[in-house]
């Protein structure tokens, strides 16, 4: 445990002797079995995979490490990113571990306050931007063009690389694939990565069978759904509040592949199953990786049978990312008078039986 994914699966990775060999603990996230919605949905075996647990509280750690130690190998001095959180954080993150200069464009307003909060108190140069993701992403790429910047978005194919470690992982935990991999879908590079990471496997005869792969896009930014980019993307899930993914054609060859699909999902159904899991699982995940089991839902209640089957959705950032929604989900603050009297009042406790009544 801890000692992090180019220690652990650097032989499958593009390193070289040269390659310095950094981490800050992440990869080696959890994989936990369900206990209600498993039942509640007919699933044979359903697993969350809990990539809020890396350091910054995201996947993008996992790219972000081989990204940053292959521009560390080129003598880089300086890494840029557009995000629309979660990397903006994760690259703040390293560039300040290993002493890299760490330039972010990010949407104006369109940025959760906890991920806006990371990238700050790690000391990046900081740029909000009048455009949405898909224009400052355009931006970013003419910069790191122009100057010594190395451009650590998931266009970079070593951010793939590092995330395709994650479907390493669930492999090594089950002892095999699953036979579906639910996953958000937003600048889809994740849903690329695990799919690679799955064949790898299957190639290197780790594996005999691969999973089919689910993606999901919330509905008012699902380019790939609709089949042509989306101009002005709308969804209460802002880190998959994208138009025009960067990975658009590796999703689509992961979805033939693997004789999957990519669908839409409402926000309804977003923040539907956001409080099922923490309700009925206590997993607080962000919106966007709630993007998932919402999928999953849908897919039960669509008459899918998956009785027979193991399941894995992968929640890719934790809840804390996005406080805001989770105050505005959640249930209300009760108030009661500094006495146990009012205390009890105010919990209902005075209309339950006391554990001393019956003595």
């Amino acid at each position: 445990m801890g000692q992090g994914v180019l220690h652990r699966y650097g032989e499958y990775l593009p390193l070289t002797d040269e390659t310095p060999m950094i981490t800050i603990g992440e990869g080696d996230t959890p994989l936990v079995r369900s206990r209600v919605i498993e039942k509640e949905l007919g699933v044979g075996k359903l697993y969350f995979k809990l990539e809020g647990c890396n350091p910054t509280g995201s996947f993008k750690d996992r790219g972000m490490v081989v990204a940053v130690a292959k521009a560390m190998e080129a003598k880089a001095e300086a890494i840029m990113c557009a995000s629309t959180g979660n990397t903006s954080a994760s690259a703040s993150a390293f560039g300040a571990r290993f002493g890299l200069a760490t330039y972010v464009l990010a949407p104006k307003g369109r940025i959760a306050k906890g991920k806006l909060s990371q990238a700050l108190v790690h000391g990046a140069n900081l740029v909000s931007v009048d455009g949405n993701f898909d224009e400052i992403l355009r931006i970013a790429q003419a910069l790191t063009d122009k100057y010594e910047l190395a451009f650590v978005n998931s266009i970079n194919p070593h951010r793939i690389e590092g995330q395709k470690t994650a479907a390493f992982e669930i492999v090594d935990d089950l002892g095999a694939a699953p036979d579906y991999l639910m996953v958000p879908v937003g600048n889809a590079g994740n849903i690329t990565a695990y799919w690679k990471g799955f064949k790898e496997y299957a190639d290197l005869g780790k594996v005999s069978r691969r999973p089919r792969m689910m993606g999901f896009q919330a509905a008012g930014a699902a380019p790939i759904v609709e089949g042509r980019p989306v101009e002005n993307p709308q969804t209460v899930a802002s880190a998959i509040r994208i138009g025009n993914p960067a990975s658009w054609d590796g999703a689509l060859a992961a979805e033939k592949e693997s004789g999957g699909a990519i669908n839409k999902v409402s926000d309804d159904d977003i923040l539907d199953a956001y409080s099922a899991m923490a309700e009925k699982e206590g997993i607080f995940g962000e919106p966007a990786s709630a993007a998932s089991v919402a999928g999953l839902y849908n897919m039960a209640r669509d008459g899918q049978d998956f009785r027979d089957a193991s399941v894995v959705c992968v929640i890719t950032g934790t809840g804390l990312k996005d406080q805001e929604i989770a105050l505005q989900s959640g249930g209300t603050f009760l108030e009661a008078a500094s006495t146990v009297e009012g205390v009890e009042g105010a919990l209902g406790l005075s209309r339950a039986r006391s554990i001393h009544q019956d003595e």
